[in-house]
């Protein structure tokens, strides 16, 4: 039973990565809390459903349809709203809540509610490890988890587009002086941003269906993450990730499932009476600011 609650638990918390990867990359970059997050997530799951089934189009290729145009949306999103409200962070989130409620509530009204929405597993198969039984949308999980941040990390160390990113994330206005363009950096880390929810909800929709409140779920589990692990760090939303999972885990396993949300919200909690910023967060607190 250890075991198994050690697995799924390593399972648990590469979702949750996953699912706030994208969220901290947008607001690491451009400095936007896109509160649209969890719709693009759930947009990219219906999107692909479409797409296999009104336009009987192969499952990969909805797959990255989906991620495409999730990745286009984003970018509008930022090109004819975001551009004119950014650096007012209320504004920000105000105008990103309403795009996300007006999507997930859209998809409501036209009747996309139900068992039958769901996506297929990629593979449809199990396997035991240690004892355990794992199917392998789970393994796939891990493995793409794994080679997401991997690549994350070589695109922002190795790349100019990527150090392009970390100059405006390190000190926008001497970025400006190097001539770089901080809307055009800013349209990709939102459209980027997207992509990450898109490609999140493509691999882990498939472990149940597709429901608009789950663009809620979604968006408040990328909040605690990014809150826990500190703002705009990427290895604070990995130890954030599973310090959550395994939490999560081990309390559904030996406390009860109704207690999860509780210890989650208690974690938060701490942290931010602890340290506001967040365990890896580099915004000022209150007796730097003095």
């Amino acid at each position: 039973m250890f075991t198994g609650t050690l697995i799924y638990a390593l399972i648990n918390s590469v979702i949750l990565c996953l699912i706030a990867i994208g969220f901290n990359l947008t607001f690491g970059i451009s400095g936007i809390a896109n509160f649209a997050y969890g719709a693009f997530y759930i947009l990219s799951a219906y999107s692909t459903w479409i797409l296999m089934h009104s336009f009987n189009l192969p499952y990969f290729v909805s797959v990255m349809g989906s991620i495409i145009l999730t990745m286009v949306l984003g970018a509008l999103m930022y090109q004819l709203v975001l551009k004119r409200v950014r650096g007012q962070a209320i504004s920000e989130v105000i105008a990103t809540f309403g795009i996300g409620m007006a999507i997930l509530e859209l998809f409501r009204y036209l009747g996309f509610v139900g068992f039958e929405y769901n996506l297929p597993p990629f593979i449809d198969s199990s396997y035991m490890i240690l004892g355990t039984y794992v199917d392998m949308q789970r393994i796939l999980i891990v493995i793409i988890g794994i080679i997401l941040v991997l690549l994350l990390w070589v695109f922002t160390h190795n790349t100019s587009l990527g150090l392009a990113f970390r100059g405006i994330a390190q000190d926008e206005r001497t970025a400006l002086t190097f001539g770089i363009d901080s809307d055009k950096i800013a349209t990709l880390a939102v459209s980027l941003g997207a992509g990450f929810a898109a490609i999140a909800a493509t691999i882990i929709i498939p472990l149940g269906s597709i429901f608009p409140s789950e663009g809620y779920d979604v968006l408040i589990k990328a909040l605690a993450v990014c809150i826990i692990g500190g703002l705009g760090s990427t290895g604070g939303v990995i130890a954030a990730s599973f310090l959550i999972g395994f939490a999560e885990r081990f309390t559904d396993t030996y406390i009860g499932s109704h207690w999860t949300m509780i210890v989650s919200l208690a974690a938060i909690f701490i942290v931010l009476v602890v340290k506001p910023s967040g365990l890896f967060g580099k915004q000022k607190e209150l007796e730097e600011r003095i």
